[in-house]
C-alpha cells in the first residue's frame, strides 16, 4: 500500500514537471515585454519580493539624516540614476520612451508613491535590484550612503521643504531634444 502511494506521488510529481517543462518550452507563456502575465507569475513574484523584503531588508531606521541638503541630494540622485523609468513630479502624465516599453512597467513614483513603505524596503530594492524586472541592482555603482539617501527622498517625496520641491519639479525623465543641440536629429 505505502509503495502504491509512493509510486503515484512519483508519477504525479513527473507528470507535472514534464506537463510544466511542455507549457514553457512550447511558447504559450509570454515571454515578450509587452504581454500580459499569467497570474502564475505575477503571483509568484509579488509572494517572492514581499517575503525577502520581511527577511532581508535593513529594520534600523535611515542613517542618513532628514535635513533639506540631504533631500536634495536624493532628489539629483533620483534624477541621475531613477528618473528615467521611475519619471518625474509629473508621474504618469509624462511616462519616457523606457518607461512606456518596460515589463512590468515601472512605477511612476510622484504618482504611485513610495512614501508609505519602510525606509528599509526601498534600501533594498534600490541596493539589489528586482529580478525579471527592469529594476537593476544598484549596489554596484552607489554607494550605501547614496542608496540611504535616495530611500530618504522617496520616503519624503509627497512633503518636500519649497526649495527642495523646486528642484524636483525641474527633473526630466528624459533629454529635452529641443533644448541639447547634440540630440538635435
Amino acid at each position: 500500500m505505502l509503495k502504491g502511494i509512493v509510486a503515484g506521488v512519483a508519477l504525479t510529481l513527473a507528470v507535472a514537471l514534464i506537463g510544466a517543462y511542455l507549457l514553457v518550452s512550447s511558447g504559450f507563456i509570454p515571454a515578450n515585454a509587452d504581454g500580459k502575465p499569467i497570474w502564475l507569475e505575477t503571483w509568484m513574484a509579488h509572494t517572492s519580493l514581499n517575503a525577502t523584503l520581511r527577511r532581508e531588508a535593513p529594520k534600523d531606521p535611515n542613517p542618513v539624516a532628514l535635513t533639506d541638503q540631504n533631500l536634495m541630494n536624493g532628489v539629483h540622485l533620483f534624477a541621475q540614476n531613477c528618473a528615467v523609468c521611475h519619471g518625474s513630479a509629473k508621474g504618469v502624465a509624462a511616462l519616457s520612451p523606457i518607461a512606456k516599453g518596460e515589463y512590468p512597467p515601472p512605477p511612476q513614483l510622484a504618482t504611485d508613491g513610495v512614501e508609505d513603505d519602510p525606509e528599509g524596503y526601498s534600501f533594498w530594492k534600490i541596493k539589489h535590484g528586482i529580478r525579471l524586472t527592469g529594476m537593476p541592482a544598484f549596489g554596484y555603482s552607489l554607494s550605501d550612503q547614496d542608496i540611504w539617501t535616495l530611500a530618504l527622498f522617496l520616503k519624503h517625496m509627497d512633503k518636500l521643504p519649497p526649495a527642495v520641491q523646486q528642484t524636483w519639479q525641474k527633473v526630466q525623465n528624459w533629454p529635452d531634444i529641443a533644448a541639447n543641440p547634440v540630440i538635435q536629429k
